[in-house]
Parts: structure tokens; sequence; C-alpha cells
């Protein structure tokens, strides 16, 4: 007797926006992990990042992306915005996600870009679990639709999980008739030694966002397993030498701090003991420094 082969549907599902609104809570809530870091903190992300869900017969492709903005003009930023609308090519669906009522020029500004695609697009309206008035819901939703006609809209809460099945169903219509890409159980294209890296810079811009600049990036300098442990030595870099003894802290608490929370996640998202020791080091102007920033691995 031959089995009967399901036909599989795969698809690349851009998550765009402007900065802070929510993108990368949405996708590890619709992956059901921790992939993306994220902070209160616009800029967080600052590489496209994949992530993969698969079930029985479709495998989204989850392209998270740095928020677009056009307020800075160093070299990172000029990169992240690149990463994020190269992400708006060549995808099967577009998700668009706004911040509960609010239009401001940066939506407009993103809107605006989207448009030239001819991929659909989805409206996710996140965070309605903290809009005060819900009356208000239903004319915002029909001022985004007549600003974008074709475009599908749905209210979300990303991180309390509201309607994230419906989104879901929605992206999933999209999505074509296609073999999978990827391993069934892959969840990333990214390796562990980015993961490891973007986890620790997660630690810093929560415990310090308010304090330290965004001139902050992190290096894996060392990714090994040794019996059933791994053990990872993180360089942070900075580009003030005041900038260095922030993050060092008073006696290295602020340090050893920052450790013990990335080693925690990192725990988690390995599934294994870790042995975590960070470094700090001055390297002046590597964010405004093309050079450098491809030596740090931002070359999307």
């Amino acid at each position: 007797m031959v089995e009967e082969q399901v036909q599989q549907r795969c698809g690349y599902v851009a998550i765009v926006g402007r900065p802070n609104v929510g993108k990368s809570t949405l996708l590890n809530h619709m992956l059901g992990l921790k992939l993306s870091i994220t902070s209160r903190k616009p800029q967080t992300t600052r590489h496209n990042v994949l992530g993969i869900k698969t079930s029985d017969d479709c495998q989204l492709i989850f392209v998270d992306t740095p928020g677009i903005h056009s307020d800075q003009d160093k070299a990172i930023n000029r990169y992240m915005n690149k990463a994020a609308q190269s992400a708006i090519r060549d995808v099967d669906i577009i998700v668009f996600v706004v911040d509960r009522l609010s239009w401001t020029d940066a939506d407009k500004e993103v809107a605006e870009k989207l448009s030239a695609s001819d991929s659909p697009l989805i409206v996710a309206i996140n965070k309605i679990d903290r809009i005060e008035d819900r009356a208000e819901l239903l004319p915002h939703i029909e001022y985004l639709q007549q600003l974008m006609p074709k475009a599908e809209i749905v209210p979300v809460s990303a991180l309390q999980k509201k309607n994230l099945d419906l989104l879901e169903e929605q992206i999933s219509r999209h999505i074509p008739d296609n073999v999978f890409l990827f391993p069934e159980d892959q969840i990333t294209d990214r390796s562990e030694r980015f993961l490891a890296a973007e986890l620790v810079r997660e630690k810093i811009t929560r415990q310090l966002g308010a304090e330290l600049p965004y001139q902050i990036t992190v290096e894996i300098e060392a990714f090994e397993m040794k019996g059933h442990i791994r053990h990872i030595n993180a360089l942070i870099l900075v580009e003030r030498e005041g900038q260095k003894k922030i993050i060092i802290g008073e006696k290295g608490k602020r340090l050893k701090s920052i450790g013990q929370a990335a080693r925690i996640d990192m725990e988690r998202l390995f599934g294994s003991k870790v042995m975590l020791t960070l470094w700090v080091k001055v390297r002046s102007g590597w964010s405004d420094d093309e050079r450098a920033l491809r030596s740090l691995g931002y070359q999307d």
C-alpha cells in the first residue's frame, strides 16, 4: 500500500514596522520560544533573523527585521534600514506591525516603502491589551483600511498571545505550495554563536538602556563544548571609556549581573549548562565604520 504524500506549503513572511512596535515579541510568541531579543528600547533588533515554524503541511519562515527609521545616519543605522528593506523583497507576505491607535510619520514612511511591493499585506495592530477605550479600535481599523485598501487588518496582543492563531491563519492563506526549505526541527538560520551574542546585548540594553547609548555590540571570541558544558567567551565593544565603566559597574557588579541574566537564557535556549565569561573593550567609532561593521558580522 502506497502512503499518500502530504502536499507541502512553504513561504517567507516579513515582519516589518518602525522601531519598538513589538516585532520581535510577535515573532517569539508566534514561534512559542524566545529567538529574537527584546527590550523597551528602539532599535534593539539589528539583523534580519529567520524564525522557522513547521507544522504537518506548512512551513512559515518568518523574517524579523530591524525597525525602519530615518532619524540617524550612522553606518549602523544605514545597515539596519538596508537589512529591513531587503526583507520586503521576494517574500510571500508582509506583516506590518503598528502600535495600538498611533499612526506616526515613521509608520507612514514604512507604509510608503511597502506600497512598492506586490506581496500581500497584513497590518497587525499590536498591544491591543493596552488600549484603554476599546471603542476607539474600530474607527482606527477603518482609518488604516482607507490608507491601505488592499491590506487585511488583524488586532493582536503579541505579549498576551491574543489573536495570534487568527493572524497565523491569515498568513497561511497566502503561503504557496512548495517543499519545505528547512528541516522540520530547525527553528532559525542563525548560529548558536550569534544567538549567544544577541542575548548578552539584550541584557545590556535592558539593564542599562537609559544610561547607555546604542554604541555597543557583542562579539563571541570562543564557543566550545567541553563535556556537557558550553564555554562561551564574549567581548562587549563600546566606543568610549565612560561606557566601559558603566557596563562594568562598581566592583564589577553590573557586568556580573549582565552575565548571570544572559547565562540563564542561554541555558534555556541551548539546553545545557553554560560557562559564560565577559570582557569589555573600547573600540572608538565602530558603529560608523563600515569595515568594522562587516568584521563584526553586520553583512546581511
